[in-house]
């Protein structure tokens, strides 16, 4: 297969396929902390050493040094190429892929989708930029002064200001080069105008929201009002860039501390997610007023295992939370309830209220189905009729749960809440994972196809391989130090070829402020340094962290002690050699800078 497919249908694979479910259809796993854990099907072992991981969906083996991401754990059981794997993923995903090859119309709509995200790159800094800096901003300033929203969050969230304009956005993308057709045709950021008159603007005079994917670039807008117009908020429509049902507002920000907290939470709208990060609960993200779709929460299962929906303490609120337990339940995701005072929200309750009676009701967060059961035998009544209806829309729900033990428990629950017979609700509940299976395909672990050459196994490290790879840990966790590796250059530092690529893809993967895009360092990495990568990324960030600084000068003196040894064993070859010709010359030179060198590296014991 020789055709290219588009980084952006990879990366749609790639959010769609979870590792644990992948794996788990080859091969056993059990839960273990962070991990899941498994005997390795590329070695033979007694204890389980092969690790997967999912919130950064990567596995690795500490036994043999095997690891990667979907794509490379598909290309060694089945000795696939890289093309063959993302089409089987993509077969098992949903994910069309209908050509091997990139069609004219094909890398047209390429074009086309790039062209859209800059046009979208130009627009949210032209909004920003009205926000900041024009007079004709003074009224978004003001607004979000009143509200307490200084320039760090306006920054951070790249805010604007659409000023009270017809053309202004139109104006600006023109004088840019934009033809008229990308903001007006496919963005819906400009409108045509009607009888011959010209186009006009979408947001005028209201407060824009960029919303970023998951890789922080501007896909749509959200705008609201800064009076009592009606309507408060409008969006973006969609588009070839933006599908409300894949975005949440806030994920591109919010993604690290899902991972390192391993909980979200999910809030309605714009206010309530900067409310909640400027308020220093940075795992927070939106749905801006749409219902949670199994999408989203696929999407928010790749970075935690917990959710706290955290929606407004109203009707629509409570019927928002019942929809997206349903979701989320379907998916696997835990999620608990926080509950506030009637009427209020997360906006609304920071305003008046410290941090940390905010983390008090989240501590006291119940689990959704908690809630709902209690919901429906309130709203049903204690009568005979009212307990069985409620009884019946429980059952309903509890099919849904993958864990026997949960749901037992909770059926003990309604059973002692209604009266009925426990036994009588076992029967009636009948659990979806007791649907006959669908088959599964996969070759036996220890066996590759005949046709296929297997992916060599990793190779043996020794001491200078450990320190480099202790180095690569720290530009990991630590953006200074990764700034100090991208001033010396990875060269000084790592003269593994395949370790100086992981250090350079850290660099890469790094934006302005030093943030680490973790879902970008597999991108153009060989499979031999995605096995390395993935050893690096499931150990322990916490062990390291205090004293990282510290820990980085060890590790460069030792790389520099490495480099002498290795320049030592080629004087002394040269010293031989030397003696052999009997060039006293050169032998006399050679023995000094050798000299020299034992003196340096017993300095650097």
């Amino acid at each position: 297969m020789t055709g290219r497919i588009g980084e952006d249908k990879i990366q749609e694979i790639r959010e769609r396929i979870d590792i644990v479910e992948l794996v788990s259809s080859y091969l056993p796993l059990k839960r273990s902390g962070a991990n899941h854990l498994g005997l390795c099907p590329f070695h033979s072992e007694k204890t389980p050493s092969f690790n997967v991981n999912a919130p950064r969906q990567i596995f690795h083996c500490f036994g043999c040094g095997v690891g990667g991401d979907a794509f490379s754990f598909v290309m060694r059981m089945e000795g696939l190429s890289f093309p063959e794997a993302i089409r089987r993923l993509a077969e098992r995903a949903g994910v069309e892929i209908e050509e091997e090859q990139l069609t004219p119309a094909e890398e047209q709509q390429r074009q086309e989708r790039d062209r859209l995200l800059r046009v979208s790159e130009v627009a949210a800094a032209f909004y920003h930029q009205q926000l900041l800096d024009d007079p004709q901003g003074a009224e978004g300033r003001r607004y979000l002064r009143q509200r307490g929203y200084e320039g760090e969050t306006v920054r951070e969230f790249c805010l604007g200001y659409a000023p009270d304009s017809w053309q202004a956005l139109a104006e600006h993308l023109a004088g840019k080069g934009f033809e008229p057709k990308w903001a007006r045709d496919m963005l819906g950021l400009v409108r045509a105008g009607r009888e011959g008159r010209s186009d006009y603007d979408l947001f005028r005079r209201r407060l824009l929201f960029p919303i970023q994917d998951s890789r922080g670039r501007v896909v749509a807008f959200g705008g609201r009002v800064l009076d009592d117009s009606l309507p408060k908020y409008i969006n973006s429509p969609e588009s070839p860039i933006y599908h409300k049902g894949r975005i949440l507002y806030g994920l591109y920000q919010a993604k690290e501390a899902m991972r390192r907290s391993e909980t979200g939470i999910v809030v309605e709208g714009y206010f309530d997610q900067m409310a909640l990060y400027r308020a220093g609960f940075q795992n927070a993200v939106a749905t801006c007023g749409t219902a949670l779709t199994a999408e989203q929460a696929r999407l928010l299962k790749r970075y935690c295992k917990r959710l706290l929906l955290f929606f407004d303490q109203d009707k629509a609120g409570r019927e928002a939370t019942f929809r997206a337990m349903e979701v989320l339940l379907a998916e696997g995701l835990a999620a608990s309830v926080v509950e506030l005072s009637a009427n209020e929200d997360p906006d609304s309750f920071l305003a008046g209220h410290a941090a940390e009676e905010l983390q008090a009701c989240f501590d006291r967060a119940r689990p959704v189905l908690q809630v709902y059961l209690e919901h429906c035998l309130a709203l049903h009544g204690d009568s005979i009729e009212g307990k069985a209806r409620a009884a019946e829309e429980m059952l309903d729900k509890l099919r849904l749960l993958p864990s026997d033990l949960e749901r037992d428990l909770y059926l003990k629950e309604l059973a002692r809440r209604t009266g009925l017979d426990e036994d009588l609700l076992k029967k009636r509940v009948v659990p979806a994972s007791a649907a006959p299976p669908k088959a599964k395909v996969a070759l036996p672990p220890a066996v590759s196809p005949p046709q296929r050459r297997p992916l060599r196994p990793a190779v043996a490290q020794g001491g200078e391989n450990k320190t480099q790879e202790l180095l690569l840990h720290l530009m990991k966790i630590n953006s200074e130090i990764r700034s100090q590796v991208a001033e010396a250059t990875p060269a000084d530092l790592f003269s593994d070829a395949d370790r100086r690529a992981i250090a350079a893809a850290f660099i890469a993967s790094s934006d302005e402020e030093g943030r680490l895009d973790e879902d970008r360092l597999l991108n153009g990495l060989s499979e031999d340094q995605k096995a390395i990568l993935s050893g690096i990324i499931v150990k322990d960030d916490q062990a390291l962290a205090e004293y990282a600084a510290r820990i980085f000068e060890d590790c460069k003196r030792a790389v520099d002690r490495e480099r002498l040894k290795a320049r030592n064993r080629i004087l002394q070859e040269q010293i031989e050699q030397a003696e052999r010709d009997g060039d006293s010359v050169a032998l006399a030179t050679l023995w000094r800078e050798k000299l020299d060198i034992s003196k340096k590296i017993k300095q650097r014991k």
